[in-house]
């Protein structure tokens, strides 16, 4: 069994000590091996604006072959975030927006340097606010990131080296707009897109600005943290082995970051491609020409941040786009991000729901109604705005209620269970993964009221 020692709780005024006591005892219990327990993971709790609780339990690197003890999963922990990334992508978006320099609604062919459309809507532009909201009829297919000497036209190019046969486009019912399938190449788009209008390559870019806006020390390259920020590196791990079987019983093997201590060489890459794990060599980043490919820095999904920074943003938002009394994106910009750019109608049948886990979303976060097959809490009707991650055995989060200063954010990272194969692995009272339903409905059941 994995044991890690629980971290501190900062300002414990606005919970009783019955609430961190049922709490601590809720979350202790998901640390473990096998099953739906997880080698570690961080938690903290907002309510009325203010840090209520926090806990950080198991491991973030577990001990390799030279015997080593576990490295324990602390607030300052860094790891690949997986999705929740995408809000700190819009987050640029948006003040590139605020300053004119791009429009949401233009046709972002002329950012790309391409033309960009669907074949079967030639006539219909595809703009930023489509990529951002997942309505562009821009698909994933197998792989979305792509080396960095290579041209986002691959994609898209009949001759292309990854047009996989016209994957990346929908299908003629599913138009430009309307339909909504998530994707994580909307993203690498808008990567590059940023990096067009900017100059600056997307990972560069990203800590000139918003995460030193947001007092965040994180990074999309490894090899370009410090040697002490990098020794904060945690790993996220499954119990599948590198011929893909799985065993709830075996070892945990590191599926993301399991660098064993030594860092990657700096300016170097990983591509992350979660559906074709085959495609995840290493590259240099020397000579890489900015607004031809950013996919390779995974806008998407690639942030490597603590549970600590995490809870940086969901504060700005909390605070209408203020973090530590600046201000970071205008109260138009939240408001855009928070409005429900699509919302699944079941009579039209206009997008993939998810099994109802997705029924709208925003730009780069989406809504939690707390009735629905989404819904956190068992028992309470409790909505919330934000967004998910999932990604090579991580699960991360970062969630608030709009107008109530209440919301979370964690991050586990690692599942002994196959993930939609194991049906173990699915919720029971909504259509969230049991891990996510566990700590949510904890959370909300003990921290949070009507």
């Amino acid at each position: 069994m994995i044991v890690g020692a629980r971290s501190d709780i900062k300002d414990q005024a606005a919970l009783s000590q019955e609430q961190i006591t049922a709490l601590d005892r809720e979350l202790a219990a998901m640390i473990g091996d096998t099953g739906t327990k997880v080698p570690g993971l961080g938690v903290i709790v907002f309510r009325n604006g203010r840090e209520a609780y926090s806990c950080f339990l198991g491991a973030s690197r577990i001990s390799g072959k030279d015997g080593s003890p576990n490295q324990p999963f602390t607030r300052d922990s860094r790891f690949r975030a997986a999705s929740v990334s995408k809000q700190f992508t819009v987050f640029t978006l948006m003040q590139l927006s605020e300053q004119g320099r791009i429009d949401l609604d233009a046709d972002g062919s002329k950012y790309l340097g391409f033309t960009l459309r669907n074949p079967h809507y030639p006539d219909i532009p595809i703009t930023a606010r489509m990529l951002a909201s997942h309505t562009s009829s821009i698909r994933d297919g197998r792989v979305y990131s792509i080396p960095p000497q290579m041209s986002v036209t691959e994609f898209f190019d009949p001759a292309g080296q990854f047009y996989e046969g016209g994957a990346h486009f929908a299908p003629q019912e599913e138009k430009p707009g309307e339909y909504f399938t998530y994707s994580n190449l909307n993203y690498g788009l808008l990567g590059t897109i940023i990096e067009a209008v900017t100059g600056e390559r997307f990972d560069l870019c990203q800590k000139r600005h918003i995460l030193q806006q947001l007092s965040i020390g994180g990074d999309y390259v490894p090899g370009n943290f410090s040697s002490q920020k990098f020794q904060k590196l945690g790993t996220v791990y499954q119990k599948k082995d590198a011929s893909g079987k799985w065993d709830e019983n075996g070892p945990w093997y590191g599926k993301a970051d399991d660098y064993q201590g030594n860092q990657p060489q700096a300016d170097t890459i990983i591509l992350q491609n979660p559906y074709a794990e085959e495609v995840q060599d290493t590259y240099s980043l020397e000579g890489y020409r900015p607004g031809s490919n950013a996919t390779m820095l995974s806008p998407a999904g690639g942030l490597r941040i603590s549970t600590e920074e995490l809870s940086h943003a969901l504060l700005m938002l909390i605070h209408d786009g203020i973090y530590n009394g600046q201000r970071v994106l205008s109260p138009a910009s939240v408001k855009e991000m928070l409005a429900r750019q699509w919302t699944y109608s079941e009579t039209h049948k206009n997008g993939n729901n998810y099994g109802g886990s997705l029924l709208s979303y925003g730009l780069g976060l989406y809504q939690i109604d707390g009735n629905s097959r989404a819904r956190f809490c068992r028992d309470k009707k409790l909505d919330f705005v934000g967004h998910t991650g999932e990604a090579f055995g991580l699960l991360s989060s970062c969630f608030f209620r709009p107008g109530t200063g209440d919301g979370f954010v964690y991050i586990l990272n690692g599942t002994a269970l196959e993930i939609d194969e194991d049906k173990r692995s699915l919720g029971k009272f909504s259509s969230n993964y049991i891990w996510e339903e566990n700590l949510t409905d904890a959370i909300c059941r003990i921290c949070f009221t009507e």
